[in-house]
């Protein structure tokens, strides 16, 4: 009980104070819960520029990070799509074990295409898109490596490699061919899928697609105007990472619809990437 506490009176209430080490770990959990369930859109750059900002990663407390915060650097402003989304996600043995937050940029980086011509071989993997342009993203001198350098985390990741041309898809018939085979590949940086942006798939070809993206990111789920537009921003549109024919790729369209396009064709390039 709080006597002759009068209006203009402060305290400080210590909730951790004398917790058991699983009573802390309970409370820490139910805490990351709440910053990846709750839409704050919060500028958040000075822990950028103090560097503050992985230690909150880092330690899997995430003080004072929630998603929809946004860095503002390079003049790019990049979002905090999700906490913790790929926890322990891999193949065996190579589980992410660190905490993270799952980045993507407000808006597309640039136009690209997904491979100069119009062919889905090779899969995703085997793009244009993920050999040259990614690549160039996050290396030393590229936007997101410049920015975030040391703190981009590994990952592995399931992708497609290759597909069956005359396979039936998700066009209606209007199209043909699908994804047929995948495998593990050590990542920094990918699309995002269907699924991370639209909570379930809609043009992707077949299971090789989705892989460990198979979660909706929060930031989508909590404030879905993000999927195709940014405060006030001109709508844009952007490449996903499935196969939906033998000549075309999954994207979001500008109206905010899911899509399907000719790979040699223009459109956002929104990766993604993590950090600690």
């Amino acid at each position: 009980m709080l006597n002759n506490v009068s209006s203009e009176s402060k305290c400080n209430i210590e909730f951790t104070s004398g917790l058991s080490e699983e009573e802390y770990n309970k409370y820490i959990e139910a805490g990351k819960a709440l910053h990846r369930n709750t839409y704050r859109g919060k500028e958040i750059t000075r822990y950028y520029t103090d560097e503050s900002l992985y230690t909150r990663i880092s330690k899997g407390s995430f003080k004072d990070i929630y998603a929809g915060d946004y860095i503002i650097a390079n003049e790019v402003t990049w979002l905090i799509a999700d906490l913790d989304n790929y926890l322990y996600a891999g193949d065996q043995g190579n589980g992410l074990e660190s905490h993270h937050a799952t980045i993507i940029p407000a808006k597309p980086l640039m136009n690209a295409p997904m491979n100069l011509t119009d062919t889905a071989e090779g899969g995703y993997i085997n793009s244009k898109m993920v050999t040259e342009t990614l690549q160039n993203l996050i290396s030393a001198n590229g936007i997101i490596g410049k920015t975030f350098g040391s703190h981009i985390l590994k990952y592995r990741s399931m992708l497609s490699k290759n597909i069956n041309a005359n396979a039936i898809n998700q066009s209606g018939g209007i199209h043909s061919g699908s994804s047929k085979e995948w495998a593990w590949y050590t990542r920094k940086i990918d699309l995002m899928s269907e699924v991370n942006v639209f909570g379930g798939t809609i043009w992707s070809s077949s299971e090789y697609d989705t892989g460990i993206d198979c979660r909706q990111y929060a930031i989508f789920q909590l404030k879905s105007e993000c999927i195709n537009s940014y405060k006030g921003n001109k709508r844009f549109n952007f490449w996903l990472k499935d196969v939906s024919a033998s000549t075309r790729f999954a994207d979001v369209g500008i109206q905010g619809l899911a899509f399907s396009g000719n790979l040699s064709g223009n459109r956002g390039v929104r990766a993604r990437f993590l950090i600690d």
